[in-house]
């Protein structure tokens, strides 16, 4: 900060600017990022990205019954839950240190901007 109080607004910018990047590297890397969810004991697994798009579904022969179709749509739901749950996991833990800078994602206050 300069005297007075006032933050030095260029490398406020630079700060800025790098966690910007910072941020896009994280956000790339968790796009491509594969974690899986299951249900049903492994009947059911789906695989996510870390950004939460559906990459694959497997489901187990043994989990196929005609007479109880509700139980498999019950064990997808669950196994895409599951996976989105852990990409969620995974994007606080690749993204908070980085988001904790901007006052912790609820506003820009670790900036030291005044108001803010």
């Amino acid at each position: 900060m300069r005297p007075g109080g006032q933050p030095n607004m260029q490398q406020l910018m630079k700060q800025a600017q790098k966690m910007q990047q910072q941020l896009a590297a994280a956000q790339a890397e968790l796009a491509e990022t594969e974690v899986q969810g299951t249900a049903g004991g492994g009947l059911v697994t789906a695989t996510v990205t870390g950004s939460g798009e559906l990459r694959a579904l497997t489901i187990s022969p043994a989990a196929v019954d005609p007479e109880d179709v509700e139980t498999l749509q019950d064990l997808v739901v669950a196994a895409v839950r599951d996976a989105n749950h852990n990409a969620q996991a995974l994007a606080a833990e690749k993204m908070g240190p980085l988001t904790a800078g901007l006052g912790g994602g609820a506003g820009l206050g670790g900036l030291g901007l005044p108001g803010l």
